[in-house]
């Protein structure tokens, strides 16, 4: 096994191994090339372990090239990955990530004046678009947002008339010539430093970051508010919404994720837990309270139950690249929303249907309250999200056809295909099916990632992550 590292240091680990194997042949023949991925044909290119509970994986995301992957945990580190320069000519090798950097970006603190400890874990990362040679991103944790830069060092000063080889500072009286310093080459080294601190502006836990098509603001949402913030600017916020009642008591709904658009710089959605997606207009008032535009689908009476509220709550929205649709995830369903049409969605998936008569165990044991994500591909034509038992799911818009994969241990072998997975949920179970009463709801893909221009998708299993890719031919 080329590709599991066992973490034995305290703080950084570094994650040296990546697994690359071969591809095996697909199970359903499409015409389109990017629907490879979709059923079958996938490379498992990498695959990383992260041990302690502190490696658990929080957030994954691809910044806009798709060169680079970013990884947040519970310890508050960020893991970026970068796909291998001298293979992005080679197809049968595109889509190989090793370790490019690894940095501590929150530590664990406490407020004095609320006796409340808050966790190092990276909530939310986001890239920004490259300007120079540095990237740039955001992480959050539950209260402070950090601009991070990331560069490349390949060269080193030397010959200082002050100072010595080592750093001390000579005599001043010593030095009897002047010297130029010149620029010697090094190892190359990748510096992560942090530019701006963006903090004490949310009195709850923020959920969503998102930056503007301005690429000068981005939001920030907690439970029940959302900051716009310039990204020069640390001192001061704009608070543009907040639904805080007088009375707290009369609290019946909180933020669950919110996102810009990605052409319009004036619009943004918030969803609920009450399952409705507000769209807003900054244009409009400098208080968003009043919302443009709400999307909420009517209740089907036939499924009402006690947990109906709970799997109705948005755990994820997502606009589409195109900006015409937006997707959003509720526990049980993908639903895709046309933006010029509120009181339905305009295409419904359903994730893993078979558990709705197990939601009162899930409700036990605090899996209803999962919050899965979603994600697109680069031309919006499937979509994936993940399930439990380290399933995910994916869906073809077009051919309506949709697959169930497994990122699996057992899996990452040379040359491993991955097989579609079914669940059998009553009745004679198949040969190879499994039974929805041997799912491991302990085993769950919560995050997920999708290359912006390839087929190469992401996807984190509680402390590992997997990254596989499209069949090459």
């Amino acid at each position: 096994l080329l590709g599991v590292y066992p973490f034995s240091l305290p703080k950084f680990h570094p994650f040296p191994y990546s697994l690359s194997v071969g591809v095996g042949e697909g199970y359903i023949s499409l015409l389109l090339d990017f629907c490879q991925l979709l059923f079958g044909k996938e490379k498992l290119m990498s695959f990383f372990c992260f041990n302690y509970t502190a490696d658990i994986i929080s957030t994954v995301e691809f910044n806009h090239s798709g060169e680079l992957l970013a990884t947040g945990d519970k310890g508050g580190r960020v893991v970026i990955f970068q796909q291998e320069q001298e293979n992005k000519i080679q197809s049968h090798s595109r889509g190989e990530y090793n370790v490019y950097s690894t940095f501590q970006s929150h530590e664990p603190e406490f407020d004095y004046l609320k006796s409340l400890e808050i966790e190092e874990k990276i909530n939310k990362i986001r890239w920004l678009p490259q300007k120079n040679a540095a990237q740039f991103l955001l992480s959050t944790n539950d209260k402070t947002i950090k601009l991070w830069k990331i560069s490349e060092r390949d060269k080193r000063p030397e010959g200082y008339n002050l100072k010595e080889e080592d750093g001390r500072y000579r005599d001043p009286t010593t030095v009897t010539t002047l010297r130029v310093p010149v620029f010697r080459p090094m190892d190359l080294m990748v510096e992560a430093s942090p530019r701006r601190i963006f903090a004490n502006a949310h009195t709850y836990h923020i959920n969503s970051i998102s930056i503007n098509s301005d690429y000068e603001t981005y939001l920030s949402a907690d439970d029940l508010r959302i900051n716009l913030w310039h990204l020069e600017i640390t001192d001061r916020s704009f608070n543009i919404v907040d639904i805080k009642p007088a009375n707290m008591e009369e609290l019946t709904e909180v933020i669950t994720a919110a996102e810009f658009h990605p052409n319009s710089c004036n619009t943004f959605v918030y969803s609920s837990s009450k399952g409705t997606i507000r769209l807003c207009d900054m244009r409009a008032s400098a208080l968003c309270d009043r919302h443009s535009k709400l999307f909420e689908e009517p209740e089907d009476p036939s499924n009402r139950s006690f947990f109906s509220e709970i799997i109705s709550s948005i755990s994820d929205v997502k606009f589409s690249h195109s900006g015409r649709y937006m997707m959003t995830r509720d526990y049980l369903s993908v639903k895709i929303w046309d933006l010029n049409m509120e009181n339905r969605p305009v295409e419904t998936y359903q994730v893993h249907e078979y558990l709705r008569s197990k939601l009162c165990s899930l409700y036990e044991n605090d899996c209803i309250f999962d919050k899965f994500e979603c994600c697109w591909n680069g031309s919006d034509s499937v979509v994936m999200t993940g399930s439990y038992n380290n399933f995910f799911r994916m869906f073809d818009r077009n051919t309506k056809r949709d697959i169930t994969l497994e990122a699996s241990r057992e899996n990452n072998k040379p040359r491993t295909v991955l097989k579609p997975r079914k669940v059998c949920a009553s009745g004679k179970r198949k040969k190879d099916e499994i039974s929805v009463d041997s799912l491991d709801f302990n085993k769950k893909i919560l995050h997920t990632a999708w290359h912006p221009k390839e087929n190469i998708i992401a996807v984190a299993t509680t402390n590992n992550l997997y990254i596989f890719q499209d069949k090459v031919n």
